[in-house]
Order: structure tokens, then sequence, then C-alpha cells
């Protein structure tokens, strides 16, 4: 990444990814000439200390947009519908972690370590178990996934931590807001919501879609239930993998320990496997209890957990734009120095 730095935009800046990501430029040494939080009305005005510096979020707007080469977006869907097509045009990249782009067919759909061939041709947005299926191809595969409050936003941290509070102090627990049901000490059989006339939810819907973009493969069956537990922060999941060709835990966890981004703890006799309390904070993939399915001699059942604010998002967000100046895909607006808006 040598070579003068680029005028980034962070929209979003005030979320939990959006505040991580600002966090994970520094910490990895993203080459920056310029870094511009952004965020709604509401925010405009606040103060986000980045190094030595204090930084001023802006309102996103026509003018706060130009002149960016960069923009690393967590805005929310509805906020990525209007404002990052305008972004493209005004001439910067969007890296966008909302769901709103990640099916559409002009929209590369990546994740670093996996796909990051799908870059080349990118129109301007790219949305954010491949070493088994490389070895072995794979069939089908049955995912329940065990998410973090932290998904929903800070607000939902909000209602975890006080309802936890009023029940271990024997209070009255305040009534659910974020979720239709109290969400401390309890499992919703629900992530995300249920679009009129489906039985899935729509964070079910995109798990289906989004594992076969990724993998550029429409033919594989995916059969998703996402739920809601009372972790702030990591996402869990349980993966029933079917491939078309045999392959044997002890060669599945080779695979996957070679992988990059990817930790494999695998010991459960002594308590050894992966949790969500390890995960935080970290930018790896956790995997274990790699096991045969005994129903199904082509079948391996796989425990995964991940940071879903890091490598769900924040983490996966400036790995793609490292790939896209490594792939000399993302040109600059202007030539300032490199470290001016460095953290010092």
């Amino acid at each position: 990444m040598a070579g003068d730095g680029y005028r980034v935009g962070v929209l979003g800046a005030t979320g939990l990814v959006g505040t991580t990501i600002l966090e994970l430029l520094a910490q990895r040494n993203f080459p920056i000439a310029e870094l511009r939080p952004l965020a709604s009305e509401r925010s405009a005005g606040k103060q986000i200390e980045w190094g030595s510096k204090s930084l001023t979020v802006q309102a996103v707007s026509e003018d706060s947009i130009q002149g960016l080469d960069l923009v690393l977006s967590s805005a929310g869907g509805s906020v990525s519908a209007e404002w990052t097509p305008k972004i493209v045009e005004a001439g910067a990249v969007v890296v966008d972690n909302t769901s709103y782009w990640r099916m559409h067919d002009d929209v590369p759909l990546v994740v670093a370590e996996v796909n990051p061939d799908a870059l080349e041709g990118h129109k301007g947005i790219i949305a954010n178990p491949k070493p088994l299926y490389d070895a072995a191809g794979i069939e089908r595969l049955v995912i329940s996934t065990y998410q973090a409050v932290s998904g929903t936003g800070k607000g939902a941290i909000d209602a975890l931590r006080a309802e936890a509070r009023a029940v271990v102090g024997g209070y009255d627990v305040p009534p659910a807001e974020i979720y239709p049901h109290q969400i401390a000490f309890n499992v919703l059989a629900q992530a995300g919501s249920f679009p009129d006339g489906d039985d899935h939810t729509d964070e079910e819907r995109k798990l289906i879609n989004e594992t076969r973009k990724i993998l550029g493969d429409a033919e594989i069956k995916v059969s998703a239930t996402c739920v809601r537990v009372p972790v702030e922060t990591g996402h869990s999941e349980t993966v029933n993998v079917e491939t078309r060709e045999p392959l044997d835990p002890e060669r599945a966890r080779e695979l996957l320990a070679a992988a990059p981004g990817v930790t494999v703890v695998d010991d459960p006799a002594a308590g050894r496997y992966p949790m969500a309390i390890d995960a935080a904070g970290k930018d790896d993939v956790f995997v274990g209890r790699i096991r045969r399915d005994p129903g199904n001699e082509r079948a391996l059942d796989i425990w995964v957990v991940s940071d879903n604010l890091r490598k769900g998002a924040a983490t996966n967000a400036i790995q793609v734009a490292e790939l896209l100046i490594a792939r000399d895909l993302l040109t600059r607006s202007s030539p300032l120095g490199k470290d001016a808006g460095r953290p010092k």
C-alpha cells in the first residue's frame, strides 16, 4: 500500500460497526490522506476521537460526499439505497456492509479470503466453508445461527443489559421494544423479521441466497434457521455440510487450519472449542467440534464462531478495500500526502 493516501469516508460512523471500522483503519495502518466520518443529521457535529485527532461527524449530503476515493458504509439498508448510487456518481468506490446491495447481480459479494476475484470488474459498489468446497464440493448445508444482539445495534445491547439488571435485581423487566420478546435469559426463534407470506425470516433468506452467491454455486441446497441469543458480541453457528466427494473430519480439520483467517480450536474433551466470549475483539473465524455426522457418511458437523462487528462487518470491509488497492482497482481523487489524517 505504498504511495499517497486515500480520501476515505465512513458512512454510519457513529454506529457499532462504524466505530469499529474507525478503530481498525488506524490499527491496520490503512493509507489515509483524509478521513471523513459521515452519519445522519442527528449525529452531525459530534466529535470522534481518532488517534490524537478529533474528527467532526458530518451529515451525509451532496456536499459532504464530494472528493472521496472510498466510502466504507454501514448506515443501514435504506440509507445505503439512497446514498450509495450518489456516492458512486460522485466518484468514490463504496464497500457496503448493509444487506441492500448483496443480491444485486452487478454487485460483487466478497469475503476477502474466499472470493477476492469477484472484485474484478466491479461497478463501484461491493457488498460484503470455502476450503471444504474447493476440496470436496458441497451438496447441502444445514445451518443454525445463534446471533448476538450487537447485530441489531447499540439499542439492543442497552435493552439486553437493562433486562438482565432487572432480572438479577428482582425488578420488573422493562417492556420489550427492540425485539418481540424479552432477550435477557431467553432465546428467540427469530433473527430478523418475517416478510409477508414467508415462513422464513429475512435473515434466513439472506443466509441462503448469500451463501450461494459467495461460493459461486447456485445449486447448493441450503437450509437455515436464525435465532437471537442473549450475547452482546459474537455470532455462533452449527453447520452440517454434506460434501459431493468423501471428506473425513481429519482432512477437513487440516484444510480449515490452513485457510487464511481461520483458527481451529478443536479439543472438546479438554473443553477447548470456539466461544463468542473468546472471539469478541478478534478478526479470525474460529472453528471447532469438527466431526462426522453419524447419519450421513458424506456429512460433517462443525461449530463456527466469529465477532460479528469485526469479521462479520468492519474487518471484512477494510480487507476488501485493501484488496482494491493491491489490485489497483481504487484510484485517488487528488495526490494528498499519505500521512495527512493519520493518527499519531
